[in-house]
């Protein structure tokens, strides 16, 4: 049986004074096969499963890239409150959006899956106002 080697991923990494925010393209997954940890130690890591969709249906004919599985860890610049982070994903891209703290706190964090290629997932108890996702410019 062959394996697909795991692809690290490259990041995009934003801070305002509340958030620091992290993107990441993982396309072809589904948002149950994604898995975000916050560790003690300040470092974030990003997991995507490889999805086995058509797997034996298909002939391979060209084969130069795979949707996953991914991994990749990153050093995060100040303390953030893991359990209050939100994620989407949506487009192949991940974003964690982790509020600042005083000191991280960590946590093990999975989208909810919205549509076949759609996942969510915000902290309960924040206002719509006050949850972390970034914000977009208006134009008018």
């Amino acid at each position: 049986m062959e394996t697909t080697p795991l692809q690290s991923v490259p990041v995009n990494v934003y801070r305002t004074p509340e958030v620091v925010t992290v993107a990441a393209p993982m396309p072809g997954l589904g948002a149950e096969d994604i898995a975000v940890v916050v560790t003690t130690e300040g470092r974030l890591v990003l997991e995507g499963r490889l999805r086995g969709a058509l797997k034996d249906v298909k002939t391979v004919l060209v084969d130069e890239w795979s949707a996953g599985p991914y991994c990749r860890e990153v050093e995060l610049p100040e303390a953030v409150d893991g359990e209050a982070a939100t994620l989407t994903y949506g487009n192949g891209v991940l974003v964690v959006a982790l509020p600042v703290a005083t000191r991280t706190r960590p946590a093990h964090l999975r989208l909810e899956p919205l549509a076949p290629t759609r996942g969510r997932r915000v902290p309960r108890g924040i206002p719509r106002t006050r949850r972390h996702a970034p914000s977009r410019a208006r134009r008018g």
